[in-house]
């Protein structure tokens, strides 16, 4: 069973064993603390295809995503100006200003990056802001029940995680009236109404305090609960029936567990479905930040359409790793899973990589009926229309290189026949996604230039490969137009076999004389396609 379907079926037999009609919630966040990392995408792509397997199976529910700016600015990334931030530093990101006018401040502007990614990606949960959340009094209750809960909610972090908080500790941050951090404050002497605050000049280390002591309220947006303990009460206010998280929030003693104990015992709620799951690596390492190339989820998103992109964090089980290397293989390999699913699915469609094919194309959310009484979304997905021919994306990759060449001539060569209009747009999208990647990210291998002159490697070849090549330069010779690739291909065998040459040799040759490297294509198809006088006169130089 596709691993969707299965969490969705355990899900459903944990909340709705008797076909009950509740909504489920499935939530997910991220702290906008800047350009967001492709890893969280998994995050994103998880909760949403466990939210679309839900609908299928007919099983109502609601896609929650909170991007988090109520969190404190607690750095400041390479990318923007030291001097212009460095004061806002300790201050809730929603109160940080926009980086430029396109929001209203520095929380929004990056939240508006990665939503544009998730929606690209083709999902589309209802989106909402933590500072709403505490500003609208949503999370008043629950401050209120962790104010009067703190002693428990010390024991608990004491007993499950080992964490000593001092006696008097309350479990919340408050916003500084006088300078308007978070980040450098405490509150004790809760008296059900307000708690005392003092911003110490030295409570965290990237920032000062203002040296603030009264008292004020907690509620109303005034002050925000820890994250543990914020974890398990949002839950709770959400009406969350499943969230996961990364593995290492699932471990003994790590923070779901704290949220889970936090949840039952202080805010009486029970824990949602957890859906732990591996990283998202980024050329085998796992990234905390956007400040390395290629990591950030806008730069990963951009290299590739959006079926690809969802393959590439929807491919794999949620306790199977994935690592992503846009400067190696990870591209080109895509697109050969790709292939191979929608050639498996013209076979069969009723198995795991049938199921996988068809959530790795966006789907159109719509209700299942005109009113939406039963809150269940139906997914209608967009696939290829059977018979699509998908050319190698390796090869595409190749031949955008080579402007003597007619793209979609060469194409209907490997086709072996016209391309119909579902093949044109898939073969567009190909070459303008190959392009992209040849420009900004492709390994050496997958880079070809004609060379207009001899390169400088080829002019070292040994007397027994300029004998090859004279030889083949006497058969292009003598026909009035240029061979085949297979003609070319049968006359290079019978030259390796008549001077018993190696066929790295031979064949690297040729490489080096026109490319200038010792690999790329076949090289029979590849000489066919050249101009006859270009070749002899290349061939002529480099046997001279």
């Amino acid at each position: 069973m596709f691993w969707a379907d299965r969490l969705a079926k355990e899900i459903r037999e944990r909340f709705q064993p008797l076909g009950g009609s509740e909504a489920l919630v499935v939530r997910d966040e991220k702290t906008v603390s800047g350009r967001v990392h492709i890893g969280s995408m998994r995050g994103v792509a998880i909760h949403g295809a466990v939210h679309e397997a839900l609908g299928d199976a007919r099983v109502a529910g609601v896609f929650r995503y909170e991007f988090n700016d109520f969190d404190p600015m607690d750095d400041i990334p390479a990318y923007l100006d030291r001097a212009t931030y460095e004061p806002h530093l300790g201050k809730p990101l929603c109160r940080v200003p926009s980086p430029d006018a396109s929001a209203k401040n520095y929380g929004e502007y990056f939240a508006q990056e990665f939503k544009g990614v998730i929606e690209g990606a083709g999902w589309h949960p209802e989106f909402y802001w933590a500072s709403e959340l505490y500003r609208s009094g949503a999370m008043d209750g629950v401050i209120r029940e962790a104010l009067e809960g703190a002693d428990a909610i010390r024991r608990i972090q004491k007993e499950v995680s080992g964490s000593d908080k001092k006696e008097g500790w309350l479990p919340i941050s408050v916003v500084c009236p006088q300078c308007g951090k978070i980040a450098t404050t405490d509150a004790t002497n809760f008296d059900g109404a307000t708690v005392e605050v003092n911003c110490y000049e030295t409570k965290v280390l990237y920032t000062k305090g203002c040296g603030f002591n009264g008292r004020m309220s907690p509620f109303g947006g005034n002050s925000k609960l820890f994250w543990k303990a914020e974890w398990g009460a949002k839950w709770k206010v959400c009406s969350v029936k499943v969230e996961g998280a990364g593995k290492d929030h699932s471990t003994k003693g790590g923070s779901r567990e704290v949220a889970n104990h936090i949840a039952k015992e202080v805010f009486k709620y029970e824990p949602p479905f957890d859906v732990p799951y591996e990283f998202f690596l980024v050329g085998g390492k796992k990234m905390s930040s956007s400040k390395g190339r290629g990591s950030s989820a806008k730069e990963i998103a951009d290299l590739l359409p959006a079926k690809i992109f969802r393959l590439a964090l929807l491919g794999k089980d949620i306790n199977q790793a994935i690592n992503f290397d846009p400067e190696g293989d990870t591209i080109p390999i895509l697109y050969d899973q790709y292939d191979a699913l929608a050639a498996g699915y013209q076979k069969v469609q009723d198995d795991d990589y049938a199921r996988l094919f068809e959530f790795v194309h966006p789907a159109e959310d719509a209700s299942r009926s005109p009113s939406a009484e039963d809150g269940v979304s139906v997914h209608v997905r967009h696939l290829p229309p059977a018979g699509t021919f998908f050319p190698r994306f390796s090869q595409v990759a190749f031949l955008v290189q080579m402007p003597h060449l007619s793209l979609e001539r060469e194409v209907v060569t490997l086709k072996g026949s016209e391309l119909t209009d579902a093949d044109k747009q898939e073969l567009a999208e190909r070459a303008a996604y190959a392009k992209k990647w040849l420009a900004e990210y492709a390994p050496e291998k997958f880079v070809f230039t004609l060379q207009g002159t001899l390169p400088e490697a080829a002019k070292n070849l040994s007397a027994l490969q300029k004998k090859a090549l004279s030889e083949l330069h006497e058969y292009v010779k003598t026909g009035d137009t240029m061979p085949s690739g297979e003609e070319i291909q049968k006359k290079l065998h019978q030259i390796k076999e008549s001077l018993a040459i190696q066929p790295q040799d031979l064949f690297g040759a040729l490489y080096l004389s026109f490319l200038g490297k010792s690999y790329g294509p076949k090289i029979g198809w590849f000489l066919s396609v050249l101009d006859k006088d270009f070749v002899l006169k290349r061939l002529q130089e480099v046997t001279a």
